[in-house]
């Protein structure tokens, strides 16, 4: 397991899980931005979530409901005594999303996989194409924990108070109102640009290194609390559409221990597009 001083074991290295991919009661899940690339190639015998088509409402825009997700889990193998571990492309951003949305609906033993699938790509561990061998089951899913979740009404009281803590977790760029988006994506999905008032800037890409890990949790706490973000507030971590600041959600609540952490996934396409919310510009 990953250690570097985390407040949970929620993180595997890539050694544990090549040792560990044909053990009963382990799943890989792989969940990308790009949900393409497991289609291309992945590890083997990991199942597949698509982070849009799977765990989203095909109308409303939220989770799926309860018992959609728990013939999801069923038909991929996952029982709720299962260790699910999920990876995917970005640094995790979709894995981290995906980690959230299980613990919404009470999944106990979910894991990370630290690196995700371009550390193990780059260390020229085996991929494949071939489908996995899936033994379905039965789920049954908790009732959402709407205490790791929030809402555009809440996230107005956390405006300068002074017991609260927001996060931006965006790029510079669209924190600043230069950008709607992230650099190289179509500049849609909200009418104004900007960042919520008392939000502290602290990108969410800061909390991995170079090759796509996580920073020990002596570095995340550093990274954090000079802005401002420390353990005895709540926090509550937004971006555009809820995937990034599910990635900081993680970092906060899983690997340093933070009490009251909530993902924001209305996030800027609901806030940018919203009439009378506050809104600022600049750095």
């Amino acid at each position: 397991m990953a250690e570097n001083g985390y407040a949970k074991p929620v993180l595997v290295t890539t050694d544990w899980l090549a040792e560990h991919l044909q053990d009963d009661g382990v799943v890989v899940a792989e969940v990308d931005e790009n949900p393409d690339l497991y289609d291309e190639d992945h590890i083997r015998g990991a199942v597949k979530l698509h982070w849009r088509d799977d765990l989203q409402d095909p109308v409303e825009r939220d989770l799926v409901e309860k018992e959609p997700f728990e013939q999801l889990m069923g038909s991929r193998g996952i029982s709720n005594d299962t260790t699910i571990v999920v990876y995917g492309d970005k640094n995790n951003w979709f894995a981290a999303y995906a980690y959230w949305y299980l613990k919404i609906y009470g999944h106990g033993d979910v894991r990370i996989l630290d690196g995700g699938r371009q550390k193990w790509i780059d260390e020229g561990r085996e991929l494949t194409a071939d489908a996995p061998q899936i033994s379905t089951t039965s789920y049954t899913a908790h009732e959402r924990d709407e205490s790791i979740r929030t809402y555009r009404d809440a996230v107005r009281d956390v405006i300068d108070a002074s017991d609260k803590a927001l996060v931006d977790v965006r790029s510079p760029q669209e924190y600043s109102g230069d950008l709607i988006a992230p650099p190289g994506y179509e500049q849609e999905g909200a009418q104004r640009a900007g960042h919520i008032p008392s939000a502290q800037s602290i990108p969410w890409a800061q909390a991995v290194r170079d090759d796509g890990t996580f920073k020990s949790a002596d570095e995340l706490r550093s990274l954090y609390q000079a802005k401002g973000v420390t353990p005895d507030k709540a926090v509550t971590a937004y971006c555009r559409i809820g995937e990034r600041s599910a990635h900081t959600w993680f970092v906060l609540r899983e690997l340093l221990g933070y009490q009251d952490v909530r993902n924001y996934d209305g996030s800027w396409t609901e806030w940018g597009n919203l009439v009378d919310v506050p809104i600022e510009k600049g750095a």
